[in-house]
């Protein structure tokens, strides 16, 4: 009998760590804006600044110090007086309070404003395409999406089977793999979201001369 209780306990263990690694994986048509999540990863992605964003930054008690900057790729702003700011990543509301912080000896009013006056976001699209190159979107966009406005495939050499996406994440590369022909076909019909700066390449069919 405590066998078998032994062996039933060892089994329970098993299962629960079953269920918890199954629970780590992840999918790569959710790691960017997934399909079904694309409105609320969008929503996600309008309150957080990024790359790309042109910000309106006004000092109502200073108004010699206001300024319009883009976030550039490295995630930063060049301010008056107090230069280099990381602002990627952020909220307006975050970015504000530390530049309340940041400027606090030289501002008489403790007051900082920071809009969005656009936002859009940089892919890169590559390989057998007609026109490779940036291609820049204020809305989330799908690799389908991205090689359209890259010109579209180039139908004679293209391989749509095996399109890929690099991708940097704490400067470390994740790679995926997307079939665009299956997609084109319905028989895929979860849309691969990019992120700002993702790599698009559209491989080459191989062939035998």
């Amino acid at each position: 009998m405590n066998r078998i209780f032994v062996r039933l306990a060892k089994f329970s263990m098993f299962l629960l760590a079953a269920v918890a690694f199954a629970g780590c994986q992840t999918d790569p048509f959710s790691s960017g804006y997934s399909g079904g999540s694309a409105q609320a990863a969008a929503r996600s992605q309008a309150e957080t600044l990024r790359e790309g964003d042109v910000l309106q930054i006004a000092f109502p008690g200073s108004p010699n110090l206001d300024t319009k900057q883009q976030i550039r790729r490295d995630g930063r702003i060049t301010l008056p007086l107090i230069g280099e700011v990381e602002a990627a990543g952020l909220t307006a509301d975050q970015l504000q309070a530390g530049l309340v912080k940041l400027y606090a000896p030289q501002l008489s009013t403790k007051e900082v404003t920071v809009a969005v006056v656009s936002s859009t976001f940089p892919v890169y699209v590559t390989g057998c395409v007609l026109r490779p190159g940036k291609v820049e979107s204020n809305q989330p966009l799908t690799v389908l999406e991205a090689i359209m406005e890259a010109g579209g495939f180039d139908n004679a050499r293209a391989n749509l089977r095996d399109v890929h996406i690099v991708r940097y994440v704490n400067g470390q590369q994740q790679s995926y793999s997307v079939n665009l022909l299956a997609a084109l076909h319905g028989e895929d019909k979860r849309p691969f979201y990019l992120k700002p700066s993702d790599i698009v390449y559209v491989p080459e069919r191989f062939s035998i001369f």
